[in-house]
């Protein structure tokens, strides 16, 4: 289990005790103001905590204290994060205006030379003055020279920094001695972070985006076994990049956060779909609720029915999901028919079981509480019963 420190951002705790926090990134123009406020604003109107609006140079970088003047005045108080692409100067500006930046290792020191360097460089070791020669030494000092004013601003303002990489954005140095593969992930992480802490700067979250489930997954998990392994305890992003839309970019989701969430792995998650913003944020609230991390509705059981089965489940499931769906945290299970039912369904708060003939059994946990009801009242009686047991509580 990885323990992570918790971070403030803006209003917002992540890691430590603080839940997983859900996030998504805009896909509006950031110099179309009112365009990226109304899309903020619908994102955490449907329960999106922390939102990224890219900044890609440093006219969309001034542009965010607009955005974000705007998103106050409108009573949101959602925490932004600047998504940096190539310009320090970009981040420098961002980071007095929103509450996080993103940058990656691989784009933010592409202009450093990194010919001589390899995993035992001080670049690696993020120790100033353990250069091995001369020519060493120099390129170690041009990313401290890069980094440290946008390190001080962050201090100032207490931004917090993602040091995100991307697979197949990795450094030419990085390239040349690991490859392109989750350890050259995590190497360029790692000495991205030994300099920032050589600057006593700690507020960092770290992630390894990937398109593939698989080298994700292997990249985090390889992360949190290197930050253990050198005592660091920074929180994890959680991410597959370009998972596509649909089923597909909801199913690979779903296995490769699902995976290390449940290894106890993950402190924020952003679902990245080929669809609207907003789209993601169920999608994430499902991952979470399903991996019994966060709650945020009614959870339901049902069987898949066989021949046994002699009512419509599948309907009678939507009619009881669309009637319930207010009920955070409680287990309701609509079964076909009283063979396995009852056990399977044993975990549930309430039960909706068929018994033949037309009739159907309510159930309050493992006990049955009214027997051979007729199934056109069913639902009725199954709502009047939580709802009881609702108001008794």
């Amino acid at each position: 289990m990885y323990h992570p420190r918790t971070l403030h951002i803006g209003n917002l705790t992540m890691g430590g005790d603080a839940p997983v926090r859900i996030q998504s990134m805009t896909n509006t123009d950031t110099m179309d103001t009112f365009a990226t406020v109304e899309q903020c604003k619908r994102l955490a109107d449907v329960g999106c905590e922390i939102i990224r609006v890219t900044a890609q140079g440093v006219r969309e970088a001034k542009n965010l204290a607009n955005i974000k003047s705007s998103l106050i005045q409108q009573g949101y108080t959602v925490p932004l994060v600047a998504d940096i692409h190539f310009q320090p100067k970009a981040a420098e500006i961002a980071a007095a205006i929103v509450e996080k930046i993103r940058i990656n290792p691989g784009n933010y020191i592409s202009n450093v030379r990194h010919s001589a360097l390899d995993a035992e460089s001080p670049i690696n070791k993020g120790i100033a003055g353990q250069a091995r020669n001369d020519d060493e030494g120099s390129r170690y000092a041009q990313v401290i020279d890069k980094i440290s004013p946008l390190l001080e601003i962050c201090k100032k303002h207490k931004t917090v920094i993602r040091v995100g990489v991307n697979h197949g954005s990795l450094s030419e140095h990085i390239i040349s001695k690991f490859g392109n593969t989750p350890q050259g992930m995590v190497e360029s992480a790692m000495e991205f972070v030994h300099v920032i802490r050589s600057l006593d700067f700690h507020d960092v979250v770290v992630s390894m985006k990937s398109s593939h489930v698989k080298t994700m997954t292997n990249a985090t998990r390889l992360l949190v076994s290197r930050l253990q392994a050198e005592g660091f305890d920074y929180p994890i992003h959680l991410g597959l990049t370009e998972a596509g839309d649909g089923e597909d970019g909801r199913i690979k989701s779903a296995i490769a956060m699902g995976s290390l969430l449940l290894d106890g792995i993950g402190n924020t998650i952003r679902v990245s779909l080929t669809e609207k913003p907003e789209n993601e944020i169920p999608v994430a609230k499902a991952i979470l609720q399903s991996c019994g991390i966060r709650v945020f509705t009614a959870e339901y059981i049902a069987c898949p029915t066989c021949g046994r089965t002699q009512y419509d489940v599948e309907s009678v499931l939507k009619e009881v999901k669309l009637r319930t769906k207010h009920l955070k945290g409680l287990k309701i299970a609509v079964m076909g028919c009283i063979v396995n039912g009852p056990g399977e369904m044993a975990d549930a708060d309430f039960g909706y079981v068929g018994a033949g003939n037309g009739k159907v059994t309510i159930y309050k946990g493992q006990n049955p509480v009214q027997k051979n009801v007729d199934a056109s009242e069913a639902i009725d009686v199954l709502m009047k019963i939580i709802e009881g047991s609702s108001s008794a509580g």
